[in-house]
């Protein structure tokens, strides 16, 4: 049974939340927003130490370059400078530290061709006979599959590579039969030609003409414009203001990394070099 309330009693009063107008809303501008994440670096390299038996190569070096950039490597023969590059590619094995490559790691960077290398001193057999274009089109392996059979697209970017290192008229010699600075120009055609995202080239400008060094230098400065993140060591300081944004000078640990005016600082490349530094020349 229901209890009715007595007549005339009246009603009890009942609470209700008041109501959210647009008015009272907490506006958009005041809700929390999740910050956009953080790309990745081009390339990010994390205490790293190689010892080759009891000599250390390398001494918990740490270096970042990030896309856009290119980052002029510095340093005496024997500072680690072709260590560092061969660790970055896996080639040799970091006793401890890490790498990245476009946020990934060094064998997947690979896979899918995000890192072109340049070495120092190509394993070439100069008399083989494979002209230019071969040559520029071994960067497009990783794109081709098992077959390795070039397409319209694989072409293509070959005759472009080869178009903007200047040696369109030279794309069916033999490789054997070009000069010095047209071979490291040859090779840096082929790292175009794969797309890849990251370079690294170990001294590019050594034994090299003028009209090829500064042809390369133009062309890495391009390449950085288009996005790419570039390691390229070298020994010329006079010219690195004109290549590089950022300079990094290695003596088996990192010195220093910075605007290239900071870093080739006399008392600064003193720490390297050991020497007294004029004019930016050891």
């Amino acid at each position: 049974m229901t209890a009715r309330r007595p007549a005339g009693t009246p009603e009890p009063a009942t609470t209700r939340e008041p109501a959210t107008t647009p008015e009272s809303a907490p506006p958009e501008s005041a809700l929390p927003e999740s910050a956009p994440p953080v790309p990745a670096p081009g390339l990010e390299v994390v205490d790293a130490t190689v010892r080759y038996g009891s000599l250390l190569a390398l001494d918990d070096v740490s270096l970042r370059v990030d896309f856009g950039r290119v980052c002029g490597l510095i340093g005496v023969n024997g500072s680690g400078k072709s260590t560092l590059f061969k660790t970055i590619m896996g080639l040799v094995a970091a006793d401890a530290g890490s790498v990245r490559i476009a946020g990934e790691s060094i064998a997947r960077a690979r896979t899918r061709a995000t890192v072109s290398y340049v070495p120092q001193h190509e394993d070439v057999d100069w008399g083989f006979p494979v002209s230019v274009r071969d040559v520029v089109m071994m960067g497009r392996y990783p794109h081709q599959g098992f077959t390795r059979r070039p397409r319209a697209a694989d072409r293509a970017a070959v005759a472009d590579a080869i178009e903007r290192v200047g040696l369109s008229d030279l794309a069916g010699r033999q490789i054997g039969r070009l000069s010095g600075g047209q071979k490291r120009r040859v090779f840096v055609a082929r790292g175009i030609a794969q797309g890849a995202r990251v370079l690294l080239l170990d001294e590019p400008f050594a034994g090299v003409d003028t009209t090829s060094q500064s042809l390369i230098t133009d062309l890495l400065r391009e390449l950085a414009a288009d996005g790419a993140a570039v390691l390229v060591s070298t020994h010329d300081l006079t010219t690195l203001p004109d290549l590089a944004d950022e300079a990094a000078l290695l003596l088996r640990r990192l010195v220093a990394q910075g605007p290239p005016a900071d870093v080739l600082r006399p008392d600064v490349l003193s720490q390297a070099f050991g020497l007294s530094i004029q004019d930016g020349t050891p």
